[in-house]
């Protein structure tokens, strides 16, 4: 009784008390439960009644824990299932909760191959396991046990000594030997047991001595037989280079076949085997691209004819109804960063018509006959895809004229490239409807052949642009670019242009490009006029070196040498205007530099040529004068005026003594196409012009010396003077035709508003340090 009430969670004492109401209580309990286990075990059934209060409280309470304690087990069992089936699905590939296939779900490919890989490293391991591992059914044994158990029993049918290091031992017939019996006509054609030999005399003296001393007849004694065994694991290793090898050529050959190497020499469209294809990218009405005619400024009439090819294609009954055959190509030249490859570009975007665009270093390959191979593909496409139109960039990489280049021999893989396009773009006929344009920075270099009517019809030059094709281009990098609230976008176009002599599209995207970087740096809310000032230097004469800190002497010095550029400049008649002068080291080698406004020419005269040398020659002469001794400094400026001495005798015809002869010199030529005497003249000319120049610019200067100090210190003060400084210290240019620099330019050297001039303003020209800004004049 007192287990069973331990049981129910009730506690029984040993000495209770009568009078104590909890005992009375606890004794009435226990004898209710005494009394209804004996009914129960009598069959009695008992009512709800009957029971105590105390055990019914006591059932109710161990009921709500055991149902609390199931329904917890229940619900920690669904988390376990649900998590469980969470990681099944997101490990086997299923899907997220969004339904979407989850990013670790494993490739259909990858898995076949880690399953091939398997197969084929566990058939590997089996082979080298059944090749390397000893013979089945043979146990190694030692000499003792050898001539103990079998041979002095009897049990040796023959050796054989394998390799002159292992004897393998071939028992009787229904033999038993030691511990195991052995038996079976099939266990005599294997060795049972083997025993390594040191040395096979030793082997052999020590079987005569036991067949002796066992006193075994000479006819019944145990033959020997030696053989010699290449074992598998040693031949494997012995070829293990050469498979391996075999190996990985094997899969770097499926893996180019696949198109997995790209690349040049291998890869691209159909790997390794596919190496004589075409590389050019084609475009069409359905691919996107961005750049359209509307992007493409300041080359009006290259965009004309441009267009006119597009329009070819788009309606070729137009013109073949009056009789016009459309041209079959055109080539694109200019120097860099005129917009060759952007005019193709927007003739992509614009044109109805597939465009195919490939480079011309794509045709030149380490193999033989890739390059012929790749210009037949090209037309090919293009022929399945007529009308249309081949874009060929840089074709002087394939295009050079035959017979130069020094091939000393062979096959030139370069020129069987070039006869291949001659013949594809002179075998298509016309009505297929294939144009072919090409873009070259050399077109002097390009075969006759190739530039021949039939072939390239047209060549259509992009120059660098004039001012309204500078104001244009500006207008096009501008629009995109967040400008001040007082900037004008027409007006700072017409300025920078004007500021902007001799620039490419290329520079002048650079220059708008650098106006907002510089004004990110200075955390400017918006792009204002100085900031597109800067950016010019920049482009021009480099970035600012602040950490090249000049000495005094040094400064000095370039103070007086830029001083005597600008007092030449001044009072020079034919001399350019002067906008600005600075001290401060830019760039890689510019201690200083000027910055002029010359008017755009396209002839010159001796005297603006004399007076541009004399210009040139002003910072050296000035460091002569106040000095008495010359630097380095001016080796740029010595340069410009010997190969502008060199133009007016040899290319010009300005000397009386060589007379109106021209002599075109090619600087990649090794031969001169002038006389010895003729070139003894050539250099007397040029050191008299040179000399004559140096002693006109000596007695100007000596002239103006009080204003070269002036310029000189004002320039050691402030580092930069502009062109009012150079007015209020030296007055207005004695000649009334600089004065035309006024009509655009105001006091500060700043461009005037829109409207207070008539005169288009002209460009501006810059001086590296330490030379003056002077470019050789266009040649006649």
């Amino acid at each position: 009784m007192h287990q069973r009430c331990q049981l129910l969670g009730v506690r029984s004492y040993a000495t209770p008390s009568e009078n104590d109401p909890e005992e009375k209580k606890r004794k009435e309990f226990h004898d209710s439960l005494e009394r209804g286990i004996r009914e129960a075990k009598e069959g009695k059934k008992t009512s709800k009644e009957d029971v105590p209060e105390e055990l019914k409280q006591f059932f109710e309470r161990n009921d709500d824990q055991s149902s609390n304690h199931k329904h917890a087990k229940q619900a920690e069992q669904d988390t376990e299932h649900t998590n469980n089936r969470k990681h099944s699905s997101q490990g086997s590939g299923g899907k997220n909760n969004q339904g979407k296939p989850n990013g670790n779900q494993p490739n259909q490919q990858e898995l076949r191959l880690n399953l091939n890989f398997v197969i084929a490293t566990a058939i590997s391991t089996y082979v080298l396991y059944r090749f390397t591992s000893p013979e089945p059914m043979s146990r190694e044994i030692t000499w003792q046990e050898f001539r103990s158990a079998f041979l002095e029993k009897g049990l040796v049918d023959r050796l054989v000594v394998v390799n002159r290091s292992k004897v393998q031992v071939y028992l009787h017939n229904n033999a038993t030997g030691g511990n195991a019996s052995v038996g079976g006509n099939s266990m005599t054609n294997s060795p049972q047991y083997w025993f390594s030999v040191g040395s096979v005399e030793a082997f052999e003296r020590n079987l005569d001595d036991a067949q002796r001393e066992l006193q075994i007849p000479s006819n019944e004694r145990i033959p020997v037989s030696y053989h010699e065994s290449i074992s598998m694991a040693s031949t494997l290793l012995h070829f293990a280079p050469t498979l391996i090898l075999a190996g990985l050529l094997f899969y770097l050959t499926r893996r180019a076949a696949g198109g997995g190497m790209g690349g040049g020499g291998g890869g691209g469209p159909g790997g390794i085997f596919g190496i004589g294809k075409s590389r050019a990218k084609m475009f069409n009405q359905e691919t996107e691209v961005k750049t359209k005619f509307s992007d493409v400024a300041g080359m009006d009439e290259a965009k004309e004819e441009i267009m006119e090819f597009v329009s070819f294609l788009k309606n070729p009954e137009r013109y073949e109804r009056l009789g016009a055959k459309i041209p079959r190509g055109a080539i694109l030249s200019g120097p860099p960063g005129t917009g060759k490859t952007l005019v193709a570009k927007a003739t992509a975007g614009e044109a109805g018509v597939p465009f195919l665009s490939v480079s011309g270093s794509e045709f030149v390959e380490m193999f033989v006959g890739v390059g012929p191979s790749r210009v037949r593909d090209m037309f090919a496409n293009a022929k399945k895809h007529a009308p249309c139109i081949i874009f060929v960039d840089e074709i002087d990489a394939i295009g050079k004229a035959r017979g130069k280049g020094g091939n000393f021999g062979g096959n030139d893989e370069r020129e069987s490239t070039l006869n291949e396009l001659l013949v594809q773009m002179d075998g298509f006929g016309t009505n297929e409807h294939v144009v072919v344009l090409a873009g070259t920075n050399r077109p002097d270099v390009l075969d006759p052949a190739l530039m021949r009517p039939g072939r390239f019809d047209r060549n259509i030059a992009i120059d660098r642009p004039d001012i309204s094709g500078r104001r244009e281009i500006l207008k096009v990098h501008l629009k995109p670019l967040k400008l001040g609230q007082e900037v004008d976008l027409d007006l700072l176009a017409e300025k920078l242009s004007t500021l902007t002599p001799g620039f490419s599209g290329a520079d002048l995207a650079n220059v708008a490009n650098e106006a907002a970087l510089i004004a990110a740096r200075s955390e400017a809310k918006a792009i204002d006029e100085h900031h597109f000032e800067q950016a010019i230097e920049r482009v021009i004469a480099g970035l600012e070196r602040k950490s090249r800190v000049l000495s005094p002497e040094e400064k000095i010095t370039v103070a007086y040498h830029e001083a005597g550029h600008a007092v030449c400049g001044w009072f020079l008649e034919h001399a350019d205007p002067l906008l600005k002068v600075s001290i401060i080291p830019r760039g890689v080698g510019a201690l200083g530099y000027a910055q002029y406004l010359p008017k755009e020419r396209y002839l010159f005269s001796t005297e603006q040529l004399i007076d541009r040398m004399c210009m040139t020659l002003g910072g050296r002469v000035s460091e002569e004068i106040f000095f008495g001794r010359i630097t380095t400094g001016a080796q740029d400026d010595l340069s410009k005026i010997t190969r502008l001495a060199f133009e007016i005798c040899a290319s010009y015809g300005m000397n009386n003594e060589l007379g109106p002869v021209s002599y075109r010199t090619d600087q990649e030529s090794m031969h001169k196409p002038y006389s010895e005497r003729t070139g003894e003249m050539l250099d007397d000319q040029v050191r008299k012009l040179v000399v004559e120049a140096h002693q006109r610019t000596t007695e100007l200067l000596k002239k103006h010396k009080d204003d070269v100090e002036k310029i000189a210190k004002l320039l050691l003060d402030r580092e930069v003077i502009t062109r009012e400084d150079m007015t209020n210290l030296l007055g207005k240019r004695p000649f009334k035709s600089a004065d035309e620099a006024d009509e655009y330019l105001d006091k500060k050297g700043r461009l005037k508003r829109k409207g207070e001039t008539s005169a288009p303003p002209p460009p501006e020209e810059i001086d590296p340090e330490p030379s003056v800004a002077s470019s050789p004049p266009p040649r006649l």
